[in-house]
């Protein structure tokens, strides 16, 4: 868990204090002059009331500008960002006719296939021609295509399980999924920082949920042994079912999940694994297949793997892949297989022509490249960032890179001095994460070069020195002395 300095604790919650007890002040106000307009709609309960939406009236109209910023190209390494400006402190944004190229630094384009690649490009132009934009039904009426039977053996063979479905949506394939595998006299384990697709998930399958520590196997096992002794609440009978939920690359700390350890727990309780790889496959692992191949765990020890398809191929959409058993009974009992839109036909033959560039089968060897430079520019923008004495979460060969902010007044300044400077970067702050753990989330590409990877710390670097980010003190240059010469690193 991340351990956050005193002064730096006391200077934050100073400030949220201090932006509460002025919202505050200013929504008394507010009620003496509400009562001087009259409503169109009296005897209506209102809708959302006053206290309700106080955070985004308050807080989150302030620093409106930093969220949502439209982009008019391709999510490579550069794109175009519109430009927007606000009469109203920021309460409504307008869009101007003007673009700014930045840096990219917040599209999960991991391997570079989300712009024009001369393999998959032609390949879904192709098919965009011969099956349009979308098949404008669910797959069990007429949204199943021979592109959508492709690709499900596709993934099959490429994540190593004997079957798989594919899904229009990556946050509903966690969010439907859950709650068809498991209900009422089950037992969910959740990590404590999983996404809000799982906790979703959870909470709808009316299933019994207990959360652990993040990452942390030990407290894993000290809870599911507590839990299998005490059995269900009031009755105390055993479990029907007991699943425990962990990601690959956690989303907003950038950290790799301790698989083996927690697969041999569940082993020795007879639990079901639940791997969530929306972030990791095919962003690491030595050719792409993620976690359990960066680690060596032996996919059949993962009961349920599940992935999303917008990161590391372009695309969008998410799969379930498991067993024959499981992947028949999803196709017969799943909400979002039943009811809910295929995945576009360009857009599964997108990930299938991704899945044959990772795999090499496109002829090439562009695959093993892409997977080695997002390594590569990984690590490196990583040590760079901790050499000049930022905060940053995660674990090496994870593309997912936060900063840590804190203040909530270090949200907008790092955001709007980076985007000045022609870097665009993703911040973060409550509800998406803690009240105290606002951060800025940067994601590298395959499609990043050294260059501008070069550019971005120049950078950050400068923006972190005017905002107070940098948390720790930088590494001291090393001086190299060759032949007479004096060189800084």
């Amino acid at each position: 868990m991340i351990t956050i300095p005193y002064l730096t604790a006391v200077s934050t919650y100073f400030s949220y204090g201090l932006l509460f007890a002025f919202g505050q002040l200013r929504d008394f106000f507010r009620r003496f002059l509400d009562w001087w307009l009259t409503s169109n709609l009296q005897g209506y309960a209102p809708i959302c009331l006053g206290h309700e939406d106080f955070y985004i009236r308050r807080l989150y109209h302030r620093i409106q500008d930093c969220f949502e910023r439209p982009i008019s190209s391709a999510p490579d390494a550069w794109f175009d960002v519109v430009e927007r400006y606000s009469n109203d402190n920021n309460k409504t944004l307008k869009r101007t006719t003007k673009t700014s190229r930045c840096l990219n630094l917040g599209s999960y384009n991991y391997l570079g296939f989300g712009s024009f690649d001369e393999y998959c490009t032609p390949r879904v132009i192709e098919s965009l021609k011969k099956f349009s934009a979308s098949t404008c039904s669910s797959r069990v009426d007429a949204g199943t295509t021979s592109v959508h039977a492709e690709l499900e053996e596709c993934v099959t063979r490429f994540v190593g399980k004997p079957a798989a479905v594919v899904f229009g949506m990556g946050y509903a394939t966690n969010s439907a999924i859950i709650p068809v595998l498991i209900g009422k006299g089950g037992l969910i384990l959740s990590d404590s920082l999983n996404h809000s697709s799982i906790v979703n998930g959870a909470r709808g399958s009316g299933a019994t949920i207990r959360v652990f520590q993040h990452n942390t196997p030990s407290h894993l096992e000290r809870v599911l042994r507590e839990q299998i002794a005490e059995g269900q609440p009031r009755t105390h009978r055993p479990w029907k079912k007991i699943i425990v939920v962990v990601e690959g690359i956690y989303s907003m700390e950038g950290e790799i999940c301790h698989l083996p350890e927690v697969v041999a727990i569940c082993k020795k309780y007879k639990a079901y694994v639940y791997l969530d790889e929306a972030h990791s496959i095919g962003a690491i692992g030595k050719t792409g297949k993620g976690i359990c191949e960066l680690l060596g765990v032996d996919t059949a020890d993962v009961d349920v793997m599940m992935g999303t398809f917008t990161k590391s191929f372009g695309s969008c959409g998410g799969y379930i892949a498991g067993s024959k058993e499981l992947i028949q009974y999803l196709k017969h009992q799943c909400p979002a297989h039943l009811y809910a839109t295929s995945i576009p036909t360009p857009s599964a033959q997108q990930i299938i022509s991704a899945i044959k560039v990772i795999l090499g089968e496109d002829g090439s060897n562009r695959g093993a490249q892409k997977l080695a430079r997002i390594r590569e520019n990984s690590n490196f923008f990583r040590a760079e960032l901790q050499k000049m004495g930022f905060e940053v979460l995660g674990d090496n060969d994870s593309p997912v890179m936060p900063i840590m902010l804190y203040n909530p007044a270090k949200i907008p300044s790092f955001s709007r001095e980076c985007l000045r400077e022609k870097v665009a970067v993703v911040v973060v702050g409550f509800p998406a994460t803690p009240l105290l753990l606002a951060r800025a989330r940067i994601c590298i590409s395959a499609s990043h070069s050294r260059e501008d990877l070069i550019r971005a710390l120049e950078v950050i670097s400068k923006v972190g020195d005017l905002s107070g980010i940098k948390y720790f003190p930088a590494e001291p240059k090393k001086i190299e002395h060759t032949n007479n010469d004096i060189k800084l690193d």
